[in-house]
């Protein structure tokens, strides 16, 4: 029998050094899916690359920043407040927009009967130098 599938939500992590120049590095992965209660970030900050695009960025501040997201996608104590929340919201609070060097993309939405695989796939598709 083959599986359902179920709604899925997601939004890229992105770099952008310069909020005021617009460009950006993708970083990572926020996926959501409500009716399997699956939230879970992947990242994958290629630190060398960020380096030639962004001289001067503090990378390992950066870094810090965009492995915080996993934390509160997994509801971790060093997630503080944002990882206390229900995973909907969690979701809705990463994906608010900012303007800061740690954003998001718009959300898109797909379907799925597996959401960590999907994950994955969106890590290696979007972010993976040659995806």
């Amino acid at each position: 029998m083959a599986e359902q599938l179920q709604v899925f939500e997601y939004a890229v992590v992105r770099v952008v050094p310069r909020v005021d120049r617009g460009e950006f590095l993708n970083a990572g992965v926020v996926l959501w899916c409500r009716p399997l209660e699956h939230l879970a970030a992947r990242t994958a900050l290629e630190t060398e690359r960020l380096r030639a695009f962004a001289p001067g960025l503090d990378v390992e501040a950066v870094a810090r920043h965009v492995l915080a997201l996993e934390a509160v996608c997994a509801g971790a104590a060093s997630a503080g407040a944002a990882g206390a929340e229900a995973k909907g919201a969690r979701f809705r609070w990463l994906v608010a927009p900012r303007s800061t060097v740690v954003q998001t993309s718009p959300v898109h939405c797909g379907l799925t009967a597996d959401p960590a695989a999907e994950l994955d796939r969106l890590l290696t598709r979007l972010v993976r130098p040659g995806g």
